[in-house]
């Protein structure tokens, strides 16, 4: 399928392959930021979630290929009277990290719509900042906030009682566009063959899983480490970037985290770092696992936390066929000079042989052979902020 769906800090555009070329399009949503645009796979609908500074969070449906765009069909809401409770970082010299946090208990309101997930009948999520996964179970008419997660005993409990706890596992993410340093949901992965199987993850909690449809959720954290807190292998608190889930053998689940590269073999039951730093396999946003061989999986590596760039200027794809036991770096096509692309979470993708990625700089770069050549497929686009296939 070579058909990119490029959401961009000022519109959605579609890519697509014509005799031998690849020809972009302005496809909607012109001068409004685009987080994220996917295909269902189920009803082949696409689907764009759209932040605004002025106008605010829009959901934004096409049932035509990208012709044409009704933007909100369902509201996304949260139900009046929610809350959540804040962590707010502050300087503080007095601490062994610089830092203190002040708890604060919150109204939620909608600062992103953030990612996408899709199930059979109908059944279609999305993951927002401050940390909720809103479901809808008709196609989009409506959309409710799943409560078990949100009352969540990690997150504080229901803070709806009279004496809600003053306590959370879940921290923030400067992702968001409301200011707040704020939770957020930003990988949806549900089971190709039990939809009641799910898993998400969240910046700042970990990776988080239901087996029944999201009536109980439980925390998917074992084996993870982190290198930012006292307590490396607590439970909660991992800032996870994305996690990605093999469509034909979901045992196999991928991770890039903050603290490094995971790798899953047991359906995120237990994880296994798979960094290697001298390699510059270690800090980064995206990760795609190959859909046909859970072993395989593609990254885009940056220099760190303090310098979010590519590493000494050079851009490279980072593959690895055998559960990252070894890695390889794959730079033909791609500047080796001169280059400090940014790849955001959610802008790299696979299906089959196809690889796509873009920056933040506007530039997209697809490879049709696993990885092994890039072609540039442009250089004027706005920021890059996801890739997706449709």
């Amino acid at each position: 399928m070579s058909r990119l769906l490029v959401a961009t800090r000022k519109g959605t555009f579609i890519v697509e392959k014509s005799n031998g070329a690849w020809v972009s399009r302005l496809s909607g949503h012109a001068g409004q930021g685009v987080n994220i645009v996917a295909k269902d796979p189920h009803t082949g609908r696409l689907w764009a979630l759209l932040g605004h500074g002025h106008w605010g969070a829009k959901v934004s449906i096409s049932d035509d290929g990208g012709d044409t765009w009704q933007d909100n069909v369902a509201q996304v809401k949260y139900p009046e009277g929610t809350k959540f409770i804040a962590q707010d970082m502050y300087e503080d010299a007095s601490s062994e990290y610089g830092v203190g946090w002040k708890i604060s208990t919150k109204p939620a309101t909608l600062q992103k719509l953030w990612s996408l997930g899709f199930g059979p009948g109908g059944r279609v999520y999305i993951g927002t900042i401050p940390g909720g996964l809103f479901e809808s179970h008709d196609n989009g008419a409506t959309f409710s906030l799943n409560m078990a997660l949100w009352n969540h005993e990690s997150r504080g409990g229901d803070l709806s009682v009279d004496t809600p706890k003053t306590e959370t596992k879940w921290f923030g993410t400067p992702a968001s566009e409301g200011g707040d340093f704020a939770p957020g949901i930003h990988s949806i992965n549900v089971h190709p063959t039990d939809p009641n199987r799910i898993l998400i993850a969240v910046s700042t909690a970990g990776v988080i899983g239901t087996t029944d449809g999201g009536k109980t959720w439980h925390s998917r954290n074992k084996g993870m480490s982190m290198d930012h807190t006292p307590e490396a292998e607590a439970e909660w608190g991992h800032d996870t970037h994305l996690i990605d889930q093999c469509q034909s053998d979901p045992a196999h689940v991928w991770q890039q985290n903050h603290a490094g590269v995971f790798y899953s073999a047991d359906g995120a039951a237990t994880w296994n770092k798979v960094s290697v730093p001298e390699q510059g396999v270690h800090f980064g946003f995206p990760v795609a696992a190959d859909a046909r061989d859970g072993r395989r999986a593609w990254l885009l590596p940056a220099q760190s936390d303090q310098q979010r760039t590519t590493i000494n200027g050079s851009l490279f794809v980072a593959r690895t066929d055998d559960g990252g036991k070894t890695w390889r770096q794959q730079r033909n096509g791609l500047p080796q000079e001169g280059a400090y692309d940014v790849v955001y979470r959610h802008a790299l993708a696979s299906i089959g042989d196809l690889v796509a990625f873009g920056s933040t700089t506007g530039n997209l770069y697809a490879s049709e052979d696993g990885g092994e050549s890039w072609v540039c497929v442009g250089n004027n686009f706005p920021p890059i902020y996801a890739v997706r296939f449709g």
